[in-house]
Formats: structure tokens, C-alpha cells, sequence
């Protein structure tokens, strides 16, 4: 079993970026409005959660998302900065459970949940490598 006794509620970490138009709903294929798209804003949510966890992790350990539950409720335009905060809320095993929120300049633009679970990579990778050298 994974020593996770470092990894206790209460933990945040953040991220956040400028918004460009490579950023936007049309450019990733999201919408066809030029606002920051929803899988952006995703991408930064777990980016968040990474910076609350990941450097506590045991050598040869990360975390990968498993579940979101997020609503992006806002539009943000291009050229705001925005931000997200991830705090980590339960340890369960070896799942971790975090509440997210997104915001830009102005004002909130998302929320919700994420959860993520500890791997050890080498393993990961072998069963990754199985499923490589096993389909046709």
C-alpha cells in the first residue's frame, strides 16, 4: 500500500493563465464563440489540483484524473487572465477528492469537483504498454 499520510485535507494549490486566442471555444473545437472553451478551463482546474498534490507524492507515484464535476458558468474573453484553486477535501485510499473553482478578472466562471487516483507510473505504464502490443 502507497504511504499517502502526507496528503491531508485542506491542501490548495493553483494555476492560472492569460487567455489567448488558441484558448478559445472555436479553436479547440468546443463553440463558435471566442471566449475561453470549457476543456481550457478543465485543463486548468486539474492543473490546480496537480500543484496541491503531486510534489507531497511518494518517489515514482502521480495522480491521475479520473471524475470531474464541473459547471462553467460564465464566458471569459480573450485577453483576461484567469485562475483556478483545487482544495483537496477527502483521502480515501488511494483517491483523492478536491473542490475546484475557476475564476477570471471579473468574477467566477466555474465550479464543481474533481477527484484523481494515485498510480505507481511503472506499473501504470506496463498495463499501458500491454494494451499497446495487444490491439490490432
Amino acid at each position: 500500500m502507497v504511504d499517502l499520510a502526507r496528503l491531508k485535507p485542506g491542501l490548495k494549490g493553483t494555476a492560472g493563465l492569460l487567455v489567448g486566442p488558441e484558448h478559445s471555444a472555436p479553436r479547440v473545437g468546443s463553440g463558435k464563440v471566442p471566449v475561453l472553451a470549457t476543456p481550457v478551463m478543465i485543463n486548468l482546474i486539474e492543473a490546480a489540483a496537480l500543484a496541491a498534490c503531486e510534489h507531497l507524492l511518494p518517489e515514482g507515484h502521480q495522480s491521475l484524473g479520473i471524475h470531474l464535476d464541473v459547471r462553467h458558468f460564465a464566458a471569459t474573453p480573450i485577453g483576461m487572465r484567469i485562475g483556478a484553486t483545487a482544495e483537496l477535501v477527502a483521502v480515501d485510499g488511494r483517491s483523492l477528492t478536491f473542490r475546484v473553482e475557476a475564476h477570471d478578472e471579473k468574477e467566477p466562471i466555474g465550479d464543481g469537483t474533481h477527484q484523481r487516483v494515485v498510480v505507481n507510473v511503472a506499473r501504470f505504464d506496463q498495463r499501458v504498454q500491454r494494451k499497446r502490443n495487444t490491439s490490432s
